[in-house]
């Protein structure tokens, strides 16, 4: 980690403001569904923000979270080192990222290797596997290991097919988000004022 003196004044405030964000309750289930999906051999970290960063900080557990969402042979990360060298430990992170972000992560959702390294945002490191783990239950492929209610699915598209007569006809409709002129006239209505003239 890096050396930083105390923050003060504005850096404070937002760095304050990015620590409330965290979520013990979703560091518990995220800790649950990463020792199921990896197996049982993972110790489980004590409760607490700087425990779980600590426990991810050296990128073995997630390089090992995300190859075992592929089928065997399929990894996207081939060799994970043991090391203590810190740059090699940031290497790893970054496997996982861009691994994340190509298993189906949308970008804005992943976390910078910092955030988790040096303990600055950790809410984004739980928002990074909070959508793994939502994209790995809406492939529902047979990898994803875990309760189904710890992750939503994530919506997918329904796309249509419509021959060119349909949409011909489309083209000859009002939508009523349009608005609708049927039935529409001023039968009853009276100009302003004239209730006053006929006293």
């Amino acid at each position: 980690m890096a050396n930083r003196g105390p923050s003060y004044g504005l850096s404070r405030e937002v760095q304050e403001k990015i620590e409330q964000k965290y979520d013990p309750e979703l560091e518990s289930r995220l800790v649950d569904w990463i020792v199921a999906q990896c197996g049982g051999n993972i110790e489980k970290p004590q409760p607490g923000k700087q425990n779980f960063q600590i426990w991810l900080m050296d990128g073995t557990i997630l390089c090992r979270l995300i190859n075992s969402l592929y089928p065997r042979g399929k990894e996207p990360i081939k060799k994970i080192p043991e090391t203590q060298m810190a740059f090699k430990q940031m290497e790893k992170i970054s496997q996982f990222l861009q691994a994340a972000e190509a298993y189906g992560v949308i970008t804005t959702d992943i976390f910078q290797t910092v955030d988790l390294w040096e303990g600055k945002d950790m809410a984004a490191v739980q928002r990074t596997l909070m959508a793994m783990g939502s994209v790995a239950l809406t492939k529902d492929d047979g990898l994803y290991r875990g309760n189904q209610d710890w992750f939503h699915r994530k919506s997918q598209g329904n796309r249509r097919e419509f021959s060119e007569e349909q949409l011909r006809q489309g083209q000859n409709l009002i939508g009523l988000q349009m608005g609708s002129n049927r039935g529409a006239s001023q039968a009853g209505m009276t100009g302003y004022g004239m209730h006053r003239q006929i006293m």
